[in-house]
């Protein structure tokens, strides 16, 4: 599996690795990992609301659950 930028937060918190993406997020300041509003948005918005690159997180994401 590869998380991609456009991908709904809900469906990335919804597989086999969502403990280490979630761990991840809430590293990284966003701790909407819980908020039910957030899992209709995608990851690329999220960032976007907490003013975070998209593309250095997905790196890490990526890297963590390869």
């Amino acid at each position: 599996m590869k998380v991609t930028k456009d991908m709904l937060m809900g469906d990335i918190l919804d597989t086999e690795h969502a403990e280490t993406i979630a761990t991840i997020l809430m590293a990284e300041g966003m701790h909407c990992v819980g908020c039910p509003s957030s899992l209709m948005e995608s990851l690329e918005e999220a960032c976007a609301v907490h003013g975070i690159d998209v593309e250095p997180l997905l790196n890490k994401i990526n890297a963590a659950i390869a």
